[in-house]
C-alpha cells in the first residue's frame, strides 16, 4: 500500500469521525406536523395504565375506560394520577386518535429527510431527521432553533425509540417543545429520570419509566401508554414574535 493511498484512507477516517460527532450544518427542511384535535392531549392511547402520582398538564384520553379514581380528574392504577381534563372512552378521544394517525402519516411524508444516527451529547439544527432502526437517545440532545420560535424538528424512527436513564433533550435559541415531533414505527421507552421533549407518536406502545418528565405529549396509536410517577406538560406554542415594519419614506 503506497503512502498516498494510506494518507487518503487516514483523511477519510478522520472525516468520518468528525461527521459522526458534528451534525451537518444544513439539515433537510421540516414543516410543522399538525396534531389537529390531538393537540391538547398530554397522553392519549387506546389504553393508559399508571403507577404513582403522575401529573398531566393538558388532556388525557383513552378508548377503553379504566382511568379509575374517585373523581373525573384522576386516572388509572396504583396511587392514581391527575390530569387537567379526562376524555374517557368518548368521541373526543376517538377523534383525537384519528388525528394522531393522520399526523403520524404526515411525519413519514416529510421530504427531503436527512439520515442521522443519534449520538451522545450532540446539537442539531431545525430539520427532518430519519434516525433509523433501534434509535437510542443517550446523554444530552440539544435542539438549536437558531433564534426562530417557529423552528421545526421532526424525527422518524424506523422501528423503536429508547431513551437512556437520566438522558435529556434541551431546547435552545427559541426552540419550542410544540414544534418538536417524534414518529416511532413500533414502540418507545423513556428511561428512568430522563427528560424528554416533543410530541411522541408511536404506532404501538409507549412506556415512561419511573421519574421520566415529558414536555410535550405521549400518544400510542394502537397499544398502551404505561406511566410511572411521571410529569407530562403539554403547553401550547407561544405566539410568534411580531416584527414591526416601517413604512417607506
Amino acid at each position: 500500500m503506497n503512502k498516498t493511498f494510506k494518507r487518503s484512507i487516514s483523511i477519510l477516517a478522520t472525516l468520518t469521525i468528525i461527521y459522526a460527532v458534528v451534525p451537518p450544518s444544513i439539515s433537510a427542511a421540516a414543516t410543522q406536523v399538525n396534531l389537529l384535535s390531538a393537540t391538547p392531549f398530554g397522553v392519549l392511547a387506546p389504553t393508559i395504565t399508571n403507577t404513582g402520582p403522575t401529573t398531566v398538564t393538558g388532556t388525557a384520553g383513552n378508548l377503553y375506560g379504566g382511568f379509575g379514581g374517585p373523581t373525573p380528574t384522576r386516572f388509572g392504577g396504583v396511587g392514581n394520577g391527575t390530569a387537567g381534563v379526562l376524555n374517557d372512552n368518548d368521541l373526543l378521544a376517538q377523534g383525537a386518535l384519528a388525528s394522531a394517525a393522520t399526523a403520524y402519516g404526515n411525519a413519514l411524508a416529510e421530504t427531503p429527510m436527512i439520515s442521522h444516527v443519534l449520538v451522545p451529547s450532540e446539537t442539531l439544527i431545525p430539520g427532518a431527521y430519519a434516525i433509523g432502526t433501534g434509535a437510542l437517545l443517550s446523554g444530552t440532545l440539544t435542539l438549536n432553533g437558531n433564534g426562530d420560535p417557529n423552528a421545526v424538528f421532526v424525527f422518524t424512527a424506523a422501528s423503536s425509540l429508547t431513551t437512556a436513564s437520566s438522558s435529556s433533550v434541551i431546547l435552545t435559541n427559541k426552540t419550542q417543545a410544540c414544534n418538536v415531533f417524534w414518529q416511532v414505527t413500533s414502540s418507545a421507552s423513556l428511561g428512568t429520570n430522563s427528560t424528554f421533549v416533543g410530541h411522541l407518536v408511536a404506532l404501538s406502545s409507549i412506556t415512561a419509566t419511573t421519574g421520566a418528565t415529558i414536555n410535550g405529549s405521549l400518544i400510542a396509536r394502537t397499544g398502551t401508554v404505561t406511566l410511572d410517577h411521571n410529569t407530562i406538560i403539554n403547553d401550547n406554542c407561544a405566539p410568534a414574535a411580531v416584527v414591526a415594519v416601517s413604512a417607506p419614506v
